[in-house]
């Protein structure tokens, strides 16, 4: 028996175990590096509540991927009241680093005036959209700072996920195919919407192969800004067997122009999927866009396989 101090004399005492390293090691949270520069999210559109939510909702999961993250958020189309703009935002940061530095020196640092990027600036966008990112680059140059632009999100395995879970939250694809259950709704054909002209279609069929991968269906993709390309992309699709059409938009929400998805879907005679929105892929591909500009290692994000 074991006295009220201790084990009774004899018995084994367990002692804790000295952490090993190897592969079984729980990894080493990693943290912003001091005096990194500022991660901003331009967001496209035009801003309100639901708009700010949103961007809102994808800097905090950034955040929580990279504890001490600087992350704000910037509008291509603000009001600099409740809204910054881009080039406000930019410039903030640029002069909040400054003061930083005349404090430090003042309290005697020796530290020379900070060199690099004030910010790196990420597009919330899934594609590219030639005319949203000449508008990124020139609030950048509006600006005055030395702000890094990042390349737009996709494509990316995480995307194709992502285009998965809206499609079968809206009853348009199973969940799960190793499952023996059916959709009654589940589409047979998968139209994806772009904007951003040929160009961001043809970068969206990237990712059209892989969402095609995971639901064994037909995926094409299509620009919801070019006249009669949804319609042309619906009649191929039928013309090749699919009978049941959905509309998968490959786009984030903001940069989504009021009522062009709907109309889409009428012109293409079927139903629509939600846009991607704050789907956890969203933040954390953001995140990695501006660990890839620094040269920070963080947790690579991957995609789910396709079950």
């Amino acid at each position: 028996m074991s006295s009220p101090t201790g084990p009774a004399a004899g018995l084994p005492v367990r002692m804790p175990r000295p952490r090993q390293p190897g592969r079984h090691r729980r990894p080493e949270p990693v943290v912003a590096p001091e005096g990194a520069p500022a991660f901003v999210l331009a967001v496209p559109g035009t801003p309100g509540p639901a708009i700010r939510s949103l961007a809102e909702e994808v800097v905090s999961i950034a955040r929580s991927e990279l504890p001490g993250l600087d992350g704000r958020i910037g509008y291509l189309d603000g009001d600099d009241a409740e809204y910054p703009t881009l080039q406000s935002v930019l410039a903030h940061a640029a002069q909040e680093r400054t003061a930083r530095w005349e404090l430090a020196r003042a309290a005697g640092s020796e530290e020379p005036a900070p060199d690099g990027p004030v910010a790196v600036v990420v597009p919330l966008l899934a594609g590219p959209d030639s005319a949203l990112l000449r508008r990124i680059r020139l609030a950048l140059n509006e600006s005055r700072t030395a702000a890094e632009l990042t390349d737009v999100l996709g494509p990316h395995p995480l995307l194709a996920e992502a285009l998965h879970v809206r499609l079968s939250e809206s009853g348009l694809a199973r969940a799960d195919r190793a499952r023996l259950f059916t959709v009654a709704t589940a589409a047979d054909g998968i139209i994806l919407a772009s904007v951003g002209g040929e160009d961001a279609a043809q970068a969206a069929g990237i990712t059209g192969m892989l969402l095609a991968a995971r639901l064994a269906v037909p995926v094409m993709a299509a620009a919801l800004d070019q006249e009669g390309a949804i319609a042309a992309t619906a009649e191929q699709l039928r013309s090749s067997g699919s009978t049941q059409l959905a509309l998968a938009p490959y786009l984030i929400g903001p940069e989504l122009e009021e009522g062009l998805l709907a109309s889409a879907a009428a012109e293409a005679g079927c139903a629509a999927a939600e846009p991607l929105g704050a789907y956890p892929a969203i933040g954390k591909l953001a995140l990695q866009m501006y660990a890839n500009a620094l040269g920070i290692r963080t947790q690579q994000p991957s995609g789910t396989p396709s079950r």
